[in-house]
C-alpha cells in the first residue's frame, strides 16, 4: 500500500492562514445623538411658552360676533340675562 503525499503538514501555518481570512473590516458607524429627558421636556414646555405668547389674549372674531349680536335690539331677553347673570356669579364663585 501506498501513500501519496497531497501537501505539506505543517498545522501552525494552516492555522495563520486562516486568521488572516477571518479578519473582519469593521464599518464605521455613523454619528449618534441622545437627547436626555429632561431636555425633551425643556423643549415641549417652551414650545408651550411660544404658542400662548404667540396667541393674542382677546378673540378679535368673538368680540366681533358679540358686537354683531348687541346691534340687534331683540337679542337681549330674559333669557340672555339669566345666563349671562349665572356666568358672572359663576366667575365670582358665587350660587
Amino acid at each position: 500500500m501506498t501513500i501519496d503525499r497531497t501537501g505539506p503538514i505543517d498545522p501552525i501555518n494552516k492555522y495563520l492562514k486562516t486568521q488572516k481570512t477571518e479578519r473582519v473590516v469593521k464599518k464605521s458607524e455613523g454619528d449618534s445623538v441622545s437627547i436626555s429627558q429632561e431636555a425633551v421636556r425643556r423643549a415641549e414646555f417652551h414650545k408651550a411658552v411660544e404658542t400662548v405668547k404667540a396667541t393674542p389674549d382677546i378673540r378679535m372674531d368673538r368680540v366681533e360676533e358679540v358686537k354683531k349680536k348687541l346691534e340687534d335690539p331683540s337679542y337681549i331677553d330674559d333669557t340672555v340675562i339669566d345666563v349671562v347673570a349665572d356666568r358672572i356669579l359663576d366667575v365670582f364663585g358665587i350660587e
